[in-house]
Parts: structure tokens; sequence; C-alpha cells
């Protein structure tokens, strides 16, 4: 018996088993009091909505692991839908024209890391004025309106985000594989281990001589280019570029990484608890609209989860305070 309560245990003290339970007993309650909730067209419904977020949480995922934040992963997702969209109206091959989106993607990942690394700006403000130009970038190109590129894709193009595979869809497949490759390279990875000891010491990470400034830059280029590949994917899905795509994505990356078990102080995180704090966010958001909540809610309810997160987080660093978060940043990657 002491045994069989020690397995528990360890079980339940790890995040992602937590958050795993909570999302099953969710889908049970649901599925009692609205029976279509769990049909495959609705888990269909939410395996595409946790790819639509899931590669802006694992970029957050990263950039909170740092000990950074990024706020413009929505807006450099609409610059890049956009940007592919209005370069093929020009005639120009879709191929081509993800390349170029890739090229500008990176170029913003590029930048957003030096501003913090070598300047030394902090990464709110700098993530924060990237959000905002790389938005107004979508709303000039566009003029406001949406950017109809039907008739333009090949059917290779746009198997990517709405073909199927075995019956799951292509675009959550393809989410899957970024997820699996992302946790893989951070939990067997030399160079992610190094993310994780700047997050939770800088000072003592450039001092055992790890390039910090070079460890910044590239989270930041991967964030920009995990963001990118959300844009290209959003113009194969709907055959339209939009300057409104993904507004107030950042909030549900956030909510997703630190869910999972990402701290806020940098240091702590894994990609498979953000994938089941994705999860849990869009099993939840789904469950509000089959029992026919309000949308108001919604916004109400991720607000309030963020909040419980950031709150669970911070109380539980505090009681084990900053001798015992450095050693769990080092165990975790």
């Amino acid at each position: 018996m002491d045994k069989v309560k020690g397995i528990v245990k360890k079980i339940t003290s790890q995040r992602e088993a937590t958050v795993f339970l909570i999302i099953v007993v969710a889908v049970a309650v649901v599925s009692v009091f609205q029976p279509k909730f769990f049909t495959m067209g609705n888990l269909r419904s939410i395996a595409l909505a946790i790819a639509t977020d899931g590669f802006f949480s694992i970029g957050l995922c990263l950039a909170l692991i740092l000990g950074g934040i990024e706020l413009s992963v929505g807006g450099v997702a609409a610059m890049t839908c956009v940007t592919t969209g209005y370069i093929c109206l020009l005639g120009v091959n879709v191929w081509i024209a993800c390349l170029i989106s890739i090229a500008i993607g990176l170029f913003v990942g590029l930048f957003n890391g030096l501003m913090v690394s070598k300047v030394g700006l902090p990464p709110f403000i700098v993530t924060l004025g990237m959000m905002n130009l790389s938005r107004g970038v979508a709303y000039i190109l566009t003029t406001g309106s949406t950017i109809s590129v039907s008739g333009r894709l090949p059917d290779s193009f746009r198997f990517l985000a709405t073909g199927d595979v075995f019956g799951l869809p292509m675009l959550f497949i393809i989410f899957l594989i970024v997820g699996a490759i992302a946790h893989i390279f951070t939990r067997y990875s030399s160079a992610c281990r190094n993310v994780f000891f700047v997050g939770s010491n800088e000072t003592a990470a450039r001092l055992s001589g790890i390039n910090v400034d070079n460890v910044k830059i590239a989270v930041y280029v991967i964030v920009a280019l995990l963001s990118t590949i959300t844009g290209i994917l959003s113009v194969a899905r709907f055959n339209v570029a939009t300057s409104q795509l993904s507004v107030g994505a950042e909030t549900t990356a956030i909510s997703a990484a630190v869910i999972g078990g990402t701290s806020f102080t940098g240091g702590a995180g894994s990609i498979l608890g953000t994938f089941m704090g994705i999860a849990l966010l869009k099993v939840v958001n789904s469950a509000l609209v089959m029992l026919n909540v309000s949308v108001y809610w919604q916004n109400f309810v991720q607000g309030a989860i963020l909040i419980l997160a950031v709150s669970m987080d911070y109380i539980s660093h505090r009681e084990r305070g900053p001798k015992k978060r450095t050693r769990k940043a080092g165990d975790t990657a």
C-alpha cells in the first residue's frame, strides 16, 4: 500500500500528470451534460484549435524558460501571413512566397534577440514594440481588409493545413511533430540545457562560459520562426490572409505555458507540460461553447485560469526558495 501511495504521489507531483488528469475529468464531466462533446467532429475541432495556438505556446515556453517574454508572436504571425498572401497575388510561386516570409520572420527574431542581448533592452519593451510594428505592417499591406488567394494555392500546399492522415488533421500532425522535436531537444540537448541555465541564473551561466547573448538570440529566432509557420499555415487553411490573425494569441500561449509548469521567473518548464496546458484551455473553451455559455465568459475563464496558474507558480517557487529552484532548472533540462 505504501508503495502504491508513493507511486501516486510521484505521479501527481508532476505538473504534466496533474493537468492531464484535470483534462480527463473535465472531458468526463462535460460529456455527461453534453453527449455531443465527446464526438469525432468536436475532438477534431479541439485538435485544430490546439494546433492553431500550439506553435505560439511552444515559443512562449522557451522564452519564459529563458527568463524573458515574447509579446509579438501574434503580430509576427499576422505579418508573415499577409506577406505570403500579398506576394502570391503578385504572381510569385507560393513556396517562394513562404521562403520570403520565413526570411522576414527570422529577421524579426534576430532583431528582437539582438535588442535584448546586445543592446540590453527589456524583453517586454522590445517585443511589445515589435507586436505593434509587425501588426502595423500587416494593416498597411491589407489596408485593414483581407487578401483572398483562392485558386492561387496548389493542393499540395493546402494539404498541409486542410488534409487528413489516418483521420487526424494534418495541421495537428505537424504541430505534434514540431512539439516532439522541441520536447526532445529541451530534454536531451546540451544546447537547449543552456537555455535553462541562463533562465535560472544568467550571471552564473555567463561565468561558467556559456555565451548568454547567443542563447538569447537563438531563442527569439526560434520563437519568430514558430510564429511564421503559424502565419503561413493560416493562409493554407483559410485561403485568405488577414491582419486580424491571432489577435490576443500571446495571452493564450502564456497561459498554456504557465499552466504546464513553465516558470515566469525562468529556468523551469517543459514542452510536454505546455502541450497539456494548451489542450486544457481548448477543452475548456470547447466545453463552454457546447454548454451554450456566453462567448464573453470565455475570456473571463481564460484570464482566471492564467491568474490561478501564475499564483500557483509564484507560491511554489517562494516555498522552495531560490537555491532549490536553481537545482530544478538543471534537472529539468
